[in-house]
């Protein structure tokens, strides 16, 4: 959501950061990283419009390990605010160019300026629309559809397909005449999806941050990184600086206390992981999360963590707690159960039946938590027999939902896991050449057949009991105050 970001990165803006130290830790984990420890002013970010389900999030770090790179080709074109076109890799910060902005249910052109801008290498895809229009971006790139924000690929997550209208004037529409002066609207059939393509190597991409989110990139409209710009504001570099500088706000647990406890706070349910993972490595040395854990338990003050980390488990009894006086929801990946497949295919994670108990210890704990069926492995795990197995022992782990995912080969990725079928599973290579030769999601009928075959195993293994979403946007208002001074003042 648009307006999500955009208040991410203006609180950002806004907010000081006082750096009161820099740390490196020579352990395995830590290499490389450099930690900037910072108290902040400000903690709780609130999120405006109906573009996602919660209006407020923690971010107890900012920059992330495994961040994402929204990014584009540098001779994409760019519509800028004197009406005229430059190309992506020569914009500057400070440049005047056109963004949207919301309107109402509708967006509307306007002036936005560039905030940062930088460069990175990563695997390409080309995105061809129907008047011959051709946008090469990286997987994670976002572009505005009519049915919203849309990654050009991706696991787990809304990506283009053929046939969607793209938001934007087209290549065709006359530049003086867009800035300012309309609708963001889908310009009739040129802006229509023919096909994603991936290009088979990273090249060296751009992108750039601005005041509104986004900016029209070769006709349409383009999503940017919100969260990068906030490096900037240290010093830092918005491109490999996010990943491996890690800024630590040391004081978000005391600001949280201090936020609640405002009589402006009406007690609404906050979601963290939104923009970086509150369980990334960072986490397991600076700890945050359990204090903010207690003081949100404290406040009785309902909120959601989706993460990629099982270090989560470290705070499962904080979470019981936090789950017998408010509403409290999480989201782990369990591809297969199978022995064999899971050493041959992912021997350097943990058992998945390890992975499969964390889930069943959460929702034992009175904590809410469901499983991803990713990456399911066509011709090695997929077999009903495999996929029952993994579904049987969500539902009996109490998961809250159960979701498939068919394996997804994207460029790199894709020769790295060749190169291990040839090796592993060699009958199984001209299978996988054919199925994933049009696509790095593989068939469309294979996916849909999957989500089919897991619909019924988890009717046939008793069905979901509980359907709560790490984010689902609860309403309930916990007290003003926090517990402990209820019971001092009697209320």
């Amino acid at each position: 959501g648009a307006g999500y970001e955009q208040t991410f990165y203006t609180e950002a803006m806004a907010e000081q950061l006082f750096e009161v130290a820099r740390r490196t830790f020579d352990t395995p984990h830590f290499r490389g990283i450099e930690f900037i420890e910072a108290e902040a002013r400000s903690i709780i970010n609130h999120v405006p419009g109906n573009y996602l389900p919660f209006n407020w999030t923690i971010n107890p770090y900012r920059g992330c390990s495994h961040a994402c790179t929204y990014c584009l080709a540098g001779d994409t074109t760019i519509l800028t605010a004197d009406g005229r076109y430059r190309a992506l890799c020569e914009l500057e910060v400070g440049d005047g160019i056109v963004g949207t902005t919301g309107d109402g249910e509708d967006r509307r052109y306007v002036r936005t300026e560039v905030l940062a801008h930088w460069r990175s290498v990563k695997p390409a895809y080309r995105v061809v629309l129907a008047d011959g229009t051709e946008i090469v971006a990286s997987g994670d790139h976002r572009l505005l559809t009519a049915e919203g924000w849309k990654h050009v690929c991706g696991e787990g997550r809304p990506h283009l397909v053929a046939g969607e209208r793209l938001v934007g004037p087209g290549m065709s529409a006359v530049p003086s005449a867009i800035a300012g002066t309309g609708r963001a609207t889908c310009a009739g059939d040129g802006t229509r999806v023919k096909a994603v393509e991936a290009l088979g190597r990273p090249i060296e991409m751009f992108d750039i941050t601005t005041g509104t989110g986004d900016f029209v990139a070769n006709g349409v409209v383009s999503h940017n990184c919100f969260a990068r710009v906030t490096h900037t504001y240290m010093d830092l570099d918005p491109g490999r600086d996010f990943e491996r500088k890690i800024v630590v706000k040391v004081n978000a647990p005391e600001l949280l206390r201090k936020e609640l406890r405002s009589k402006r706070w009406k007690g609404e349910h906050i979601a963290m992981g939104t923009a970086t993972d509150p369980y990334q490595r960072a986490e397991g040395r600076y700890k945050l999360m359990p204090r903010i854990i207690r003081t949100l338990t404290e406040f009785r003050n309902p909120f959601s963590i989706l993460t990629k980390g099982t270090l989560i488990l470290r705070d499962l009894e904080l979470l019981r707690e936090a789950a017998q006086v408010t509403d409290v929801s999480t989201a782990l990946s369990i591809g297969t159960l199978d022995e064999e497949v899971w050493r041959r295919s992912e021997p350097g994670t943990p058992h998945p039946r390890k992975r499969m108990e964390a889930v069943a210890r959460l929702n034992r704990a009175g904590v809410p938590c469901g499983v991803m069926v990713a990456p399911v492995l066509p011709g090695l795990s997929d077999s009903p027999e495999q996929l029952r197995a993994v579904v049987e022992a969500a539902v009996a782990a109490g998961a809250t939902h159960v979701s498939p995912i068919l394996l997804h080969l994207r460029p790199v990725v894709r020769d790295v896991f060749m190169g291990w079928l040839r090796a592993t599973y060699p009958e199984l290579v001209a299978r996988y050449e054919r199925d994933y030769a049009g696509s790095a999601y593989g068939p469309k009928a294979q996916r849909d057949a999957l989500a089919r075959t897991v619909t019924a195993l988890v009717e046939d293994a008793g069905g979901i009991r509980g359907r709560a979403h790490p984010h689902r946007g609860l309403r309930r208002r916990p007290p003003a105050r926090p517990m402990s001074e209820q019971l001092r003042l009697g209320v």
